[in-house]
């Protein structure tokens, strides 16, 4: 079976012409660690991939000012393997959409990351490993049946929204909106900020504000949000701090969140870590993260990791 998979696609391959290949973009990171984990019961050693991946995307122009636009990408575990060395479940999707762009902006269709997540630019100092915001607050989806436009930047503002299909008889559409002022990445301008909302999106309402500047090798960060469960269940707010240091090669990181809800139940996160550059592609890095989870376990986690990009 695995002969006639590889086959198949070896095939397809061979049947693309060489222009074809030629405009597709292929992108991806290899991401990690090797970490002492304790989920509360003790700890142990594992190897951890994070969100190590790789994708496909490229455009097509169609008219003056009009081009399609595509992506597909996918999550590899390479890390986890049973005894045998398999692993079925090692590849998951990521963002993967079809769309069009022109003068007013794009637009694309099928999985993507909400206007909401995206909000966020690359405030997350610690994106994809055990500090992410995701373990702390809502909000941070990747949803199939989705429909996002990006607005062009004006003044140095963009317009993102989101529409998730219902996809059920008994479900409500979802819709997310986001606003963001600046570049993200902070070579563009000094100061990132958006403001966004989800509204019904995987069972929840969220608000969010988010800024992040930098002076000199310094970069600041912060983050505030408010989240309710559709049912009623569960409202809280929180709000999120960080800091990095770039001295040559390294830089110095250490984040805080914490969200406060309504039942006590509160949750907050520490992490602090270095990374070092190799070279434009290639980092070796280190963190300590430490979970306080009120009603339910603590959690610690320190690591040592390597990350590739191609």
């Amino acid at each position: 079976m695995k002969f006639a998979k590889s086959s198949l696609c070896l095939a397809l391959l061979s049947g693309l012409s060489f222009n074809a290949l030629a405009e597709v973009d292929i992108y991806g990171k290899a991401n990690v660690t090797v970490q002492s984990s304790d989920d509360g019961e003790g700890s142990f050693t594992e190897i951890k991939s994070n969100a190590s991946r790789f994708g496909l995307k490229g455009s097509e122009k169609i008219t003056d000012g009009l081009e399609a636009v595509y992506k597909f990408e996918f999550q590899v575990d390479v890390s986890d393997a049973d005894s045998k060395g398999d692993n079925d479940d090692n590849i998951s999707a990521r963002n993967q959409y079809v769309g069009l762009k022109g003068a007013y902006g794009q637009v694309v269709v099928g999985r993507n990351d909400t206007a909401l997540k995206q909000s966020q630019g690359k405030l997350d100092l610690f994106n994809d490993l055990e500090g992410d915001i995701k373990n702390v607050f809502k909000g941070e989806n990747r949803l199939g049946d989705s429909i996002t436009y990006t607005s062009k930047s004006y003044e140095g503002f963009k317009v993102l929204a989101t529409f998730i299909a219902e996809d059920d008889v008994d479900a409500d559409n979802g819709y997310s909106m986001a606003v963001t002022y600046g570049d993200s990445a902070l070579k563009k301008s000094a100061v990132y900020a958006a403001i966004a909302a989800d509204s019904e999106v995987n069972g929840y309402d969220v608000v969010r504000a988010t800024v992040q500047g930098k002076i000199e090798d310094f970069r600041l960060g912060a983050m505030y949000q408010t989240q309710e469960k559709l049912d009623g269940s569960a409202e809280a707010d929180g709000y999120l701090v960080n800091a990095a240091y770039l001295m040559g090669s390294n830089t110095f990181k250490v984040q805080y969140q914490a969200m406060d809800f309504d039942d006590s139940d509160d949750k907050s996160a520490v992490t602090v870590g270095v990374d070092h550059k190799l070279n434009k592609n290639l980092k070796v890095f280190g963190f300590y993260s430490s979970f306080d989870m009120d009603n339910n376990v603590d959690q610690d986690y320190l690591a040592l990791g390597m990350e590739y990009k191609f």
